[in-house]
């Protein structure tokens, strides 16, 4: 019998405060391959669970309870030290996300002017 392991093959792509435009579709295209891409793009609410759950409840709150643990991790892992700093007091992956979406996409296309007008 094969033992479940919970690793991902594919190395996660890390921002380093350079092309911003490169890296979205990269670690998007990340989450989707760890089945983690939800918790970020849908900033779904875990509701509290009933009186006396089922066990199929049980299970599906734990799982989008962790889903969203594990796509924050995944974003904090996914930046240097540097840009970790600014972002780690934002309590949901989608903060994060829409955080460095704002704050680096931004001035990727301020750049982008500068170098025209030049």
């Amino acid at each position: 019998m094969e033992a479940e392991t919970n690793f991902s093959p594919i190395a996660h792509p890390v921002f380093d405060g350079e092309n911003f435009s490169l890296w979205p579709v990269r670690i998007e295209t990340y989450l989707e391959v760890i089945d983690l891409w939800e918790a970020v793009e849908e900033d779904y609410e875990v509701t509290p669970l009933p009186n006396n759950p089922t066990m199929a409840q049980i299970k599906n709150h734990k799982d989008r309870k962790t889903s969203k643990s594990r796509a924050k991790a995944c974003l904090f892992a996914a930046v240097l030290t540097t840009i970790f700093t600014r972002v780690t007091s934002l309590k949901i992956a989608k903060e994060v996300w829409d955080y460095l979406k704002k704050e680096y996409a931004g001035d990727e296309r301020i750049r982008g002017m500068r170098v025209m007008n030049l």
